[in-house]
């Protein structure tokens, strides 16, 4: 858990609008080969509930907010974004969900490989059993 970072971006005041951007490798610790997205996520429904072998990844609320939630395979902890120049560096080996979606929400995720289903660890206990047998 050491290693997840919560990463204030850049953001450029303007009366007109603000902007906000990351870049790969400069803002983010990894070279971005995957982006998506979730939206329309209806109230109380949970997204994510897996880990990845490999996979880091970066997410933004770039509407609304909702709740990241990581657990190490022992402790647990929740962080709460809601800001568009706030992103959270999550490393691989991480149970993640995202939970508590407002209306209108969109989450924002980069990842540091492309899509591949066999890094995808969907089962909790089997989780827990790889993540201690690499301590």
């Amino acid at each position: 858990m050491d290693k997840v970072q919560l990463i204030k971006l850049p953001k450029i005041l303007d009366r007109r609008g603000n902007l906000s951007f990351f870049e790969n490798a400069k803002h983010i610790p990894f070279t971005i080969q995957r982006t998506y997205w979730i939206y329309d996520v209806p109230g109380g429904e949970i997204r994510g509930s897996h880990a990845f072998k490999k996979s880091t990844e970066f997410i933004v609320a770039l509407s609304g907010s909702f709740d990241v939630v990581l657990h190490d395979g022992t402790k647990e902890k929740k962080y709460s974004l809601n800001r568009s120049y706030y992103g959270l560096y999550v490393p691989n080996m991480l149970w993640r969900r995202l939970e508590n979606f407002s209306t209108n929400s969109l989450a924002l995720i980069v990842s540091s490989i492309k899509y591949d289903t066999a890094d995808y660890i969907r089962d909790f206990d089997e989780f827990k059993t790889l993540k201690h047998a690499a301590k």
